[in-house]
């Protein structure tokens, strides 16, 4: 599967790669705090600074992806992973306008 060059696989793991990301701080940083992964969320939903700081972290996957993609010539899967950033980047921000 990860072979394949398809926008629609770049945009599945470009969508995947920052939740993966969200998940890995949380392990590292929250959980030996022994904060519950919902506590976790809920501070997300509060703290903006926070979502900032983590939204941060969590676009460090599809670029490392984005990365391995381009070097390995793989474009159309690169282009889905770079679109999916963008989305995820403005939803963030969308997110600390509003709310």
């Amino acid at each position: 599967m990860l072979k394949k060059d398809s926008l629609q696989l770049g945009i599945l793991l470009g969508f995947l790669a920052p939740l993966l990301g969200l998940l890995v701080y949380y392990l590292i940083v929250f959980m030996p705090r022994h904060v519950s992964f919902s506590d976790y969320l809920k501070y997300l939903s509060q703290l903006k600074s926070l979502l900032t700081g983590v939204s941060s972290i969590s676009l460090i996957a599809n670029a490392i992806l984005f990365t391995v993609y381009i070097n390995s010539r793989r474009d159309k899967t690169a282009k889905g992973i770079f679109v999916s950033t963008l989305i995820y980047g403005v939803l963030v921000l969308l997110i600390k306008l509003v709310a």
